[in-house]
């Protein structure tokens, strides 16, 4: 799994950093940090619940990289 985020598109709404801190964390802006591209399985459910929470679907999950 490789995560992705378009930061430019960010809202600084901060699900994502509450949902998965160890993945995702907040700039000066309060935009998305990318903090681990390639996560641990055991950090699957965070990812996800932090992708369907994002209200503007800047963060998306490539399966197969």
């Amino acid at each position: 799994m490789k995560i992705n985020v378009d930061r430019d598109a960010c809202c600084g709404a901060g699900q994502c950093a509450l949902l998965a801190p160890d993945v995702f964390g907040q700039d000066e802006d309060d935009r998305v940090i990318l903090l681990d591209e390639r996560p641990g399985p055991e950090l699957d459910f965070a990812v996800q619940e932090a992708v369907s929470m994002c209200p503007t679907g800047v963060i998306w999950v490539d399966q197969n990289a």
